[in-house]
């Protein structure tokens, strides 16, 4: 069932709530979302951010064998309250992931990139809501994967120009869900956690490297290193002659 709940806040909230609970019995979750001991399955955190709609959300967990749906959700900022506050959204947004993060420990999150023909306005926006999710990762000391929409349509639908609905349909086949996932965008953000378990398994099974490894190599390589000046250009207080330079 899914309910519309209504916070102190004016901010929207749409949840999978109870979908969610049966779902968290059959995968060893207790109330708070932890894990139990004994479960050793994947849980990845899925977001789909926007720049002016809602803000979609889901947590998925598989055995290997099987994807099980957890929480998922639409955070939409009110009108009122981003007019009033311009950092509302990215303070929701940040609130939000982290009490996610928090109560459902997530081994990984899995983000949509940005579109590369949004509108420079649009792009700028939605950079702003990527960059608070990855804020709110590195925090509690997670990995941040991210494929672009095609990619994930193409994962979960069999091509990658599938639309809204045949994206919440599939979704709700692949999770074994009683219900369509709604809105859209939490479908999405469901969809986005499921192409990680899929890649993720691929990689665990043909033991391919991670992805993260190779940026993280970029990286280092990149960073300039940093070199000692010899000793014969080193200067001090004690050998710098005359009075020393104010500027």
């Amino acid at each position: 069932m899914i309910l519309f709940l209504r916070d102190t806040l004016p901010t929207k909230r749409w949840q999978g709530c109870a979908e969610g609970r049966r779902l968290g019995a059959m995968t060893g979750t207790n109330s708070s979302g932890g894990r139990s001991e004994k479960n050793a399955c994947m849980r990845v955190l899925g977001v789909d951010p926007a720049a002016a709609g809602p803000t979609g959300y889901g947590i998925v967990e598989s055995d290997g064998r099987r994807c099980h749906m957890l929480h998922y959700g639409a955070l939409k900022v009110a009108a009122k309250r981003q007019k009033d506050f311009a950092g509302a959204v990215l303070q929701d947004v940040h609130a939000l992931l982290c009490r996610l993060i928090e109560e459902f420990s997530p081994d990984a999150v899995a983000i949509e990139s940005v579109f590369t023909a949004l509108n420079m306005r649009t792009a700028l926006r939605l950079a702003e809501v990527r960059g608070v999710v990855l804020l709110a990762a590195a925090q509690h000391g997670l990995e941040v994967h991210s494929y672009a929409p095609r990619e994930v349509k193409a994962n979960i639908a069999g091509h990658g120009h599938a639309g809204k609905r045949q994206m919440q349909m599939m979704v709700r086949a692949l999770l074994s869900m009683n219900e369509t996932p709604e809105p859209s965008d939490a479908a999405d953000a469901l969809a986005v956690a499921l192409c990680h378990l899929q890649a993720e398994r691929v990689r665990r099974q043909f033991g391919l490297p991670d992805p993260n490894h190779f940026a993280k190599l970029r990286a280092l390589r990149a960073a300039p290193a940093f070199t000692a000046l010899p000793a014969e250009n080193r200067t001090s207080s004690v050998t710098r002659s005359g009075p020393p330079r104010i500027l």
